[in-house]
């Protein structure tokens, strides 16, 4: 039977996982399956963070709030996030 780890055995991959370009990854929406990089999303902003909407069906994909001393990150529209590890270019969906 497998046990359950310690949460701190995903610092490795889940750090790996935000030190990216953002712009350059690709999402799914989950209202309407679309998939794009989330450069190709609509972004409402400012002056307390931003709201990503997708291209398609207007789904709020994410919720980026900007405080003094933090950021929060909210992905209630995003069925996947693709992060590739490598620079040959994007593959696949």
């Amino acid at each position: 039977m497998m046990r359950p780890l310690d949460g701190n055995v995903l610092a490795g991959p889940v750090s790996g996982l935000f030190a990216f370009d953002a712009t350059s990854t690709r999402a799914q929406c989950d209202g309407c399956g679309d998939v794009a990089m989330i450069a190709q999303a609509m972004v409402y902003g400012e002056p307390m963070g931003y709201v990503v909407r997708c291209r398609l069906c207007d789904s709020v994909l994410l919720v980026v709030v900007e405080r003094a001393r933090h950021r929060l990150l909210s992905m209630p529209g995003v069925r996947w996030l693709r992060v590739d590890t490598q620079d040959d270019g994007p593959a696949g969906p």
